[in-house]
């Protein structure tokens, strides 16, 4: 089953007072690559929601975003260090008291005095809030998931009509392989004889060796049947259930060296024009394989 690396999910939901929006999209990558851009307060379960992803995909990069709108996870609230307080309010009525100072110490005095109010961040609904983002993740996930798979249902019909292509001009190319060799054949013939100036005779037997010898080396007989094997483990492993997006890639890698190798013993006109059409075919191959996982 082909599966793409491309997606996209999303889900918002609503806890309280807080306001949750997930969003997580994937393309095409070697490995996994997993990005998680969430609020500093959130920090702390960004591991968990890593291994989440692990859990259901193999390859891609990843991005998940999360954003927070409300209260949050965590309430700020302000504390007042008293024991500090106390100590700056005692000193300061010792300072009066020494230098026989007037006047009132004001809050506007207090407010300026370090150390004294700190901003705390207390947790408020921190496990429900924590359970619905991991649902919301789990949620965009699967939609994703479901997006990826639509898009490898495309792939794998794309990659089907490609390898039809390619059988089709491979059997061209056979039913006119013996036409080539035997023209191949009578090429190197005709210039032997313009050589030597004379008709090779049947009983120069030794110069029909080199001939056939010479012949040979534009056969193309075992580039057609690794070929075809090529062609067979692509549609074999189109059906695993499993990620399967380097062994394709791995199989074109190799026709396309095949296809290269045709292409260089060639002669014959009709036969170059058909390896420009394999090779158009196994290079759109190449493209779409570097989007499935």
């Amino acid at each position: 089953m082909v599966k793409s690396m491309t997606g996209y999910g999303k889900k918002s939901i609503e806890v309280g007072d807080t306001r949750l929006h997930v969003e997580i999209r994937s393309v095409n990558h070697r490995f996994l690559d997993i990005s998680a851009k969430l609020p500093r307060n959130l920090l702390f379960i960004e591991e968990n929601l890593k291994r989440k992803i692990r859990e259901l995909l193999s390859r891609g990069r990843i991005d998940l975003f999360i954003t927070v709108n409300g209260q949050g996870i965590f309430e700020k609230k302000v504390d007042v260090d008293w024991p500090i307080l106390d100590q700056y309010m005692k000193k300061l009525n010792e300072i009066k008291g020494r230098y026989e100072l007037t006047g009132d110490i004001s809050i506007d005095m207090v407010t300026k005095l370090e150390d004294v109010f700190s901003v705390q961040e207390v947790e408020e609904n921190s496990n429900e809030l924590q359970e619905a983002l991991v649902n919301s993740v789990e949620d965009s996930l699967n939609r994703l998931i479901v997006m990826r798979a639509a898009e490898g249902k495309r792939l794998e019909s794309d990659l089907i009509e490609r390898i039809t292509k390619i059988s089709d001009i491979l059997e061209k190319l056979e039913e006119r392989r013996p036409y080539v060799v035997e023209e191949y054949r009578e090429r190197i013939r005709l210039r032997i004889e313009e050589h030597i100036k004379e008709e090779i005779s049947p009983d120069q037997t030794r110069i029909l060796q080199e001939v056939g010898l010479l012949a040979e080396k534009g056969d193309v007989t075992e580039e057609f049947t690794r070929l075809h094997s090529h062609l067979s483990q692509f549609t074999q492993i189109l059906k695993l259930d499993e990620p399967i997006g380097r062994r394709l890639d791995f199989i074109v890698q190799e026709m396309h060296r095949e296809v290269n190798t045709i292409g260089s013993k060639s002669n014959d006109a009709k036969v170059t024009e058909w390896v420009i059409d394999l090779k158009s075919e196994i290079e759109k191959m190449k493209e779409q394989v570097q989007n499935v996982e």
